[in-house]
């Protein structure tokens, strides 16, 4: 069981156990079966232990694929803030001329005088 049912409410059984619970179960069971579980959890404890502290070539080489695509998508990220100044400088340009021209054409568009006799 974990939690004291006093402090922190419900008590529910453990999913799993640690290094050092396998090694308090092994103080209390006794029996032929046990003792030769309890020697196999422990080695699979160890196994992972190495594994962890000791990479081997295949998860040196998983290092190195994360490390690459990290540096990947650092480029990618890079290249698309590049790209999204770009278009943004580009459509700034874009809406100054519109708004210039429509000045210009409403200037050009203005009523003008007529031209020719006035008949009263």
């Amino acid at each position: 069981m974990i939690s004291n049912s006093v402090k922190m409410g419900i008590r529910r059984r453990a999913y799993a156990f640690t290094e050092h619970g396998v090694a308090m179960l092994s103080s209390v069971l006794n029996s032929k079966t046990a003792i030769r579980v309890n020697i196999n959890i422990m080695r699979a404890f160890v196994s992972v232990r190495q594994v962890l502290s000791s990479p081997t070539s295949e998860v040196k080489k998983v290092q190195g694929e994360i490390k690459e695509l990290k540096q990947y998508i650092e480029e990618v990220f890079t290249d698309y803030n590049d790209i999204n100044e770009d278009t943004r400088m580009q459509l700034e340009l874009i809406n100054k001329t519109l708004a210039e021209l429509q000045v210009k054409d409403k200037a050009l568009n203005r009523p003008r005088n007529p031209i020719g006799y006035i008949k009263t």
